[in-house]
């Protein structure tokens, strides 16, 4: 009886202790989390009309797709039990968060116990900085469950210290989770700055110059095979190669990030989407040295409000058709959108040989600020000098711009249609597009070559390039089909 009468007061004790040292640091989030995060899913509707996720997407020629063990980290000490309010802080878990101890092991743990529970918190506070190596957050978990970093969640500084074991294709995994939440006032740090240098890829360097850049960088997050999701409000910045992947996904939702990374960080992709289904980006700043959002193959239903991009490669749909594979991308929307100082602004890349098609793309009420290649068109994609010309293309049609404003840089022509020979781009709309130069005179030849379609009003500078109607010989357009 007196054993019972112990280990009952035992029990007691450790509870009063473990509410003392955390109520004062998540009382107000616990409280917050209830409010706003229902029961049901983080993401209350899909931007778009969602479709089906894809049972196994196909690789892609951006990133490789992760290997992913049915538990990744057999040898993890199991986790504590669960947190009675529903939030798991990193420290009762053991991390420090001093950015410099390695908190691997801690975050992991939490990630467990958040993850058995419904609308279980993983909670990193403000003010402290947790180190993690490479991890997978595998799923599936109860409903509800949260990310939250409202202080620094940061990657190893450079390839020197990434561990042996660890995969560089990537950071943090999220896999097969549905109706997950990630937010928080804090910071993702990539400290991509020692892998910008390996000597592995060309990239051009502070004084024009071509030097060597990343090979093996990994990607910061990738978001896997999962459904429902909601990342809102943080600062994620320095990845080593993109920031953001989402491949396999249905019904994503980007609200208030901040993403940035230098201007001539190689590879840098702030948003890189493909294979998903009803995404929508908003209201969102991304500065880097790539693309700022990358649409691939296998994408549909895209929505894109109040992104402000720059300095960045523009928003690229592709590149698509690589290895004369079939790609296929439809009904994206970009609008009330600021590209600025960036090399490129709206592009669609294909490659020659190619198959499949790029239609129904809206690009309206887009200001620009001294962009190169604010329009452009580009099926002869190309990466050496070694591509030769090919029959096959993937097709580009109904792609319409409306109310494209600002200023471009001089150097190359502010609109460029370059489609293939023998697959025209067709149903083109031009209306309200007034570009002029940033500094220096007006280019008044925009080019053209192979594309079809409809100046509704007249542009600056004028294009009297494009054709009017329907190509002469159309290709078998099963060609163009998607499967």
């Amino acid at each position: 009886m007196e054993t019972i009468h112990w280990f009952f007061m035992l029990w007691i004790t450790m509870i009063l202790l473990f509410n003392h040292n955390n109520i004062g640091n998540v009382e107000g989030r616990y409280h917050h989390h209830t409010n706003n995060h229902k029961r049901n899913s983080p993401v209350s509707s899909s931007p778009v009309s969602p479709s089906p996720v894809p049972t196994k997407p196909p690789a892609s020629d951006y990133s490789p797709v992760p290997s992913t063990p049915s538990t990744p980290y057999p040898n993890d000490p199991p986790p504590p039990e669960s947190a009675p309010d529903g939030i798991f802080d990193l420290r009762s878990f053991g991390a420090v968060g001093d950015g410099l101890a390695d908190d691997t092991a801690a975050f992991r743990a939490a990630w467990k116990a958040a993850c058995a529970v419904e609308s279980g918190v993983v909670l990193a506070p403000e003010n402290y900085s947790f180190k993690v190596t490479s991890s997978i957050l595998s799923g599936p978990c109860k409903p509800g469950l949260v990310l939250q970093v409202d202080g620094t969640l940061m990657a190893p500084d450079g390839p020197d210290s990434w561990p042996e074991s660890d995969s560089r294709n990537q950071w943090l995994v999220f896999y097969r989770l549905d109706q997950m939440l990630l937010n928080g006032t804090g910071t993702i740090e990539g400290n991509g700055d020692k892998w910008w240098d390996l000597p592995c890829k060309p990239h051009r360097s502070a004084d024009g110059k071509t030097t060597s850049g990343p090979c093996g960088s990994p990607a910061m997050m990738r978001f896997f095979m999962s459904s429902n999701l909601k990342v809102s409000g943080l600062k994620i910045q320095n990845s080593p190669q993109f920031h953001m992947i989402f491949n396999g996904c249905q019904g994503v939702q980007i609200d208030r990030l901040s993403i940035s990374s230098p201007k001539l960080s190689p590879n840098t992709d702030g948003i890189h989407v493909e294979n998903s289904k009803a995404v929508g980006i908003y209201n969102t700043m991304i500065s880097n040295g790539d693309d700022c959002i990358s649409i691939g193959p296998g994408t549909a239903n895209v929505d894109i409000d109040g992104v402000t991009c720059g300095p960045s490669h523009g928003i690229s749909i592709g590149s698509l058709g690589v290895h004369n594979s079939q790609a296929c991308v439809s009904n994206l929307t970009v609008k009330n959108t600021i590209i600025k100082e960036s090399d490129n602004g709206l592009r669609i890349k294909t490659w020659q040989g190619g198959m499949g098609s790029v239609t129904g793309l809206r690009f309206e009420n887009i200001q620009m600020e001294n962009v190169r290649n604010c329009i452009i068109i580009d099926q002869y994609y190309c990466l050496s000098k070694e591509c030769h010309n090919q029959t096959s293309a993937v097709h580009v049609n109904d792609v319409s711009y409306k109310n494209i404003k600002g200023t471009y840089d001089v150097r190359t022509p502010p609109i460029h249609f370059a489609c293939s020979d023998t697959v025209a781009c067709t149903n083109i709309t031009l209306s309200d597009v007034e570009l002029f130069p940033y500094e220096g005179e007006l280019v008044d030849d925009p080019f053209c070559w192979n594309a079809y379609g409809t100046q509704e009003t007249w542009t600056i500078p004028p294009i009297n390039c494009l054709r009017e109607g329907d190509p002469e010989t159309v290709a078998d357009p099963s060609a163009f089909e998607c499967s």
